[in-house]
């Protein structure tokens, strides 16, 4: 390996120095000071974060401090032109090389690369194993390579790309420059996984909180899910995010949200390459409020104000809802993450996973997706669901999420399970949930008196409560075991075994008061920032014009966070923008100005 002069951009300057200067941080997170040190001293490291959490500055700052050149190792185009945006926007040297660069540029990226004017830079795995791109690191000063999105190389992993499995071979390519992964989401099998396929050699494993506390989690049992969905978008500030399980459903959801007068967009892998862009682009740039997406909307989403995540159908996955909802506050300010469950949809995933053809891939993805139902079935605090799946056992209520701020009341069902048992066995356990609820409130439906059904003793014994009221209380039975969902005839409902000692009064069951809304009134407790709302609207209008002249997305001028500090902090003059969290010295220079203007002109206004 060649050893051409310094590259450094700050000779001398130090981790503490660069995080003020540069990234405008007073302080280090908890946990980024010690990766950092251990990485300067030639460690391998396994950097285990949230996303929001701060993984990004583990690399980017010993980048800076290090002599040469820094490759990160990330899986998405989008991904990094928006990782390279924030860099150069802070005054960082840094570039990406990708499919969508033509091949006059880069050759010219090449060039400036062997003339030591990059600091990092940001590759694909399936180029950067290519042996001419080996070869031409070889001839770089190569002082660290870090992994992003790490649980890619894991069988065990919920998103295993094979393009991961051959980052193993950098160890012997460059067995002295150390290599560093970056996850936030992986259980203890993963973790083990990726050190292995990675080849990390007695590594400094740093594994943060996997909480975030700023993120409400909430589930509502799904019942005329599109109108939940609509009331619930409609009750939202700022930019969110649908995932739904089918392109089909991105479609439709899309199309009913726009006539609802909604800003937003659909987006999906059918869809054009250049029309998947120019919606992502839309969204980054704040132009289009919500998307509905597949998970093919996914990694890429560098996003900081993101302010919900709807989960219209169930995850196959804990680490899959956990990455998904954590595109949501990664600002630190207050989001929410919201999902519709239904038990037959869980039915019909379990069946699509049991066709898999790849039988021990197939017995992990069942594995997988049971913790993910035992998290929407929860009655307790689902963070501490959430937190214990991955190994933090919490013994607190979190008080953010829909159990904790609006507890579940028991009662016994006994009499209203019998009801519903019984009114199932009396249809010949051969109709699905809408018809046993139909029944159940005694509508005189064609289909119904067809069949002879309003004859049947259980015809209308319900009529007191709401269709809701029953879907919610069948799910609960179901949970109980007391019913299955046999998707293979059609989704209809059959009684177990169980179901035998409450029919006959053998046996009581205690159930939950159904939710059928959430209560959007109660603030969290973790929502603390006191800041003048007028102001920060007003400095989001001057970063949205800023970002378009600039053609970057708005947060990369600055977070919703650093402008609830400005609006909190009302800073008059450079020495207190500089204090504002996020504003570093090329920030000041290139936005200060404009900022400082505004605030100062409506501090002065005679109604302030």
């Amino acid at each position: 390996m060649n050893n051409p002069k310094d590259l450094s951009q700050y000779p001398e300057k130090s981790a503490q120095d660069i995080l003020q200067q540069v990234f405008g941080y007073d302080h280090f997170r908890l946990g980024q000071e010690a990766v950092i040190e251990q990485t300067l001293a030639g460690k391998d490291t396994l950097v285990l974060m949230p996303t929001g959490g701060g993984k990004s500055l583990c690399y980017q700052i010993p980048a800076l401090v290090l002599p040469g050149i820094t490759v990160v190792v990330s899986p998405l185009i989008s991904l990094m032109k928006d990782q390279v945006d924030a860099l150069v926007t802070s005054g960082v040297s840094a570039t990406y090389i990708n499919s969508s660069i033509p091949r006059e540029n880069l050759l010219d990226i090449y060039r400036q690369l062997q003339d030591g004017k990059f600091k990092l830079l940001y590759v694909a795995p399936e180029r950067l194993m290519q042996i001419d791109f080996i070869n031409r690191l070889h001839s770089l000063q190569l002082s660290l390579i870090a992994v992003d999105e790490a649980h890619c190389v894991s069988h065990w992993g919920h998103d295993f790309r094979q393009d991961y499995r051959l980052l193993g071979q950098l160890k012997q390519h460059f067995p002295m420059v150390p290599v560093m992964g970056l996850t936030a989401t992986a259980d203890v099998a993963t973790r083990a996984d990726i050190q292995q396929q990675l080849n990390l050699h007695e590594p400094f494993i740093f594994q943060s909180s996997f909480d975030r506390p700023n993120i409400r989690y909430n589930l509502l049992a799904k019942y005329k899910a599109v109108d939940q969905l609509v009331q619930y978008v409609k009750s939202q500030e700022g930019s969110g995010i649908v995932y739904c399980n089918s392109r089909a459903k991105v479609d439709e959801l899309s199309t009913k949200l726009a006539r609802q007068g909604l800003s937003c967009a659909g987006y999906h892998a059918g869809l054009e390459t250049e029309i998947r862009d120019k919606i992502q682009r839309d969204f980054i740039q704040d132009n289009i409020d919500i998307i509905v997406a597949t998970v093919a909307f996914g990694m890429g989403i560098n996003k900081s104000n993101v302010r919900f995540v709807v989960h219209f159908d169930l995850p196959r996955s804990i680490e899959s809802y956990y990455q998904e909802t954590g595109r949501a506050g990664r600002d630190g300010m207050p989001a929410e993450a919201l999902l519709l469950f239904d038990e037959k949809d869980a039915a019909r995933i379990r069946q699509w996973i049991s066709m898999g053809e790849n039988t021990e891939r197939q017995d992990i993805e069942l594995q997988k997706f049971a913790a993910m139902e035992a998290f929407a079935d929860a009655q307790t605090c689902r963070r501490q669901v959430l937190l214990n799946y991955f190994s933090e056992y919490s013994g607190d209520h979190c008080g953010n999420c829909d159990i904790c701020v609006d507890p579940p009341k028991r009662f016994d069902g006994t009499t209203d399970a019998q009801k519903v048992l019984s009114c199932v066995y009396r249809l010949g356990q051969n109709v699905a949930t809408q018809y046993v609820i139909d029944v159940l409130k005694g509508k005189a439906l064609k289909r119904i008196i067809e069949q002879q059904h309003e004859q049947i003793s259980t015809y209308g014994i319900g009529k007191a409560q709401s269709d809701a009221y029953w879907h919610n209380l069948i799910g609960q039975v179901i949970h109980q075991g007391l019913l299955r969902i046999d998707i293979t005839q059609n989704a209809t409902l059959k009684l177990t075994e169980a179901a035998r000692a409450v029919l006959k009064g053998e046996k009581a069951i205690s159930l939950a008061v159904p939710r059928l809304a959430l209560d959007t009134a109660k603030a969290s407790k973790n929502d603390k920032r006191y800041y003048d709302r007028a102001l920060f609207a007003k400095l989001k209008h001057l970063r949205k014009s800023i970002a378009e002249q600039d053609d970057v997305p708005p947060f990369v001028v600055f977070s919703d966070a650093s402008l609830a500090d400005m609006a909190e902090q009302l800073p008059q003059n450079s020495g207190q923008f500089l204090q504002i969290s996020g504003v570093g010295n090329t920030k000041l220079e290139r936005y200060g100005e404009r900022f400082l203007t505004l605030i100062n002109d409506y501090v002065s206004q005679p109604s302030y």
